[in-house]
């Protein structure tokens, strides 16, 4: 075989086995399997402009909506780390009702955390993370959502791909804040400098995380 074959090859194996799913909610101190959306298989997203940007392409239905309270941790856990250098974020979305019967569809989503880039040199902040955690503003208003985590790799230039769980939970306070929202899709087109970048060449000097401003209450 020849040698550019076996590196194609190789290449290929390892973008396959590179691949991740965030599988564990982590609310407060406890964790939920249960709770989460789970994506099929481990193959990203790969059009933000499709219904599947929202919470992945079918994922199995969660048993399970976790009560947490505002101003607790809330994140996921991966099955592998993250291998793709890109950006993440956390959304949380309002459910109408209950969480369990929400597609996520409406501007009812609202981000609640990111992790960007540093520079010199160059590299994102989430790169080689096995797990991603905030808190839960304390002005969150009490109600069931969808917690939605994302991670976006760059490594092929022009062709971003994102990695997307959602789980259900119940967040409990007196929260009265209003935080500006936005739909998925909707929130980010896919002209995003933050998308559209090469983060190879040249090394970026500036980037900025695609979708709105965190809201931290």
């Amino acid at each position: 075989m020849k040698l550019i074959n076996i590196v194609g090859l190789a290449i290929l194996a390892q973008s396959a086995s590179a691949h991740y799913i965030w599988y564990n909610l982590i609310a407060g101190s406890t964790t939920s399997q249960a709770a989460v959306r789970k994506p099929l298989n481990n193959s990203p997203v790969q059009s933000v402009t499709s219904g599947d940007i929202t919470c992945n392409v079918n994922p199995s239905p969660a048993t399970e909506t976790v009560s947490v309270a505002a101003g607790s941790t809330i994140g996921f856990q991966l099955d592998n780390t993250i291998y793709h250098q890109g950006p993440a974020a956390i959304y949380l979305g309002k459910a109408p009702s209950t969480a369990a019967t929400w597609d996520g569809s409406g501007a009812n989503w609202f981000k609640i955390a990111e992790w960007g880039a540093t520079f010199n040199p160059f590299a994102f902040t989430d790169y080689n993370a096995n797990q991603l955690t905030t808190t839960i503003p304390t002005s969150t208003p009490p109600g069931e959502y969808l917690v939605r985590i994302e991670q976006i790799g760059l490594h092929v230039a022009g062709a971003p791909q994102w990695y997307i769980s959602c789980a259900q939970v119940k967040i409990t306070g007196s929260g009265t804040g209003n935080p500006a929202k936005v739909s998925i899709p909707g929130y980010v087109p896919a002209t995003d400098p933050g998308l559209t970048v090469n983060i190879y060449n040249p090394v970026p000097t500036a980037y900025k995380v695609p979708g709105p401003a965190v809201w931290r209450g």
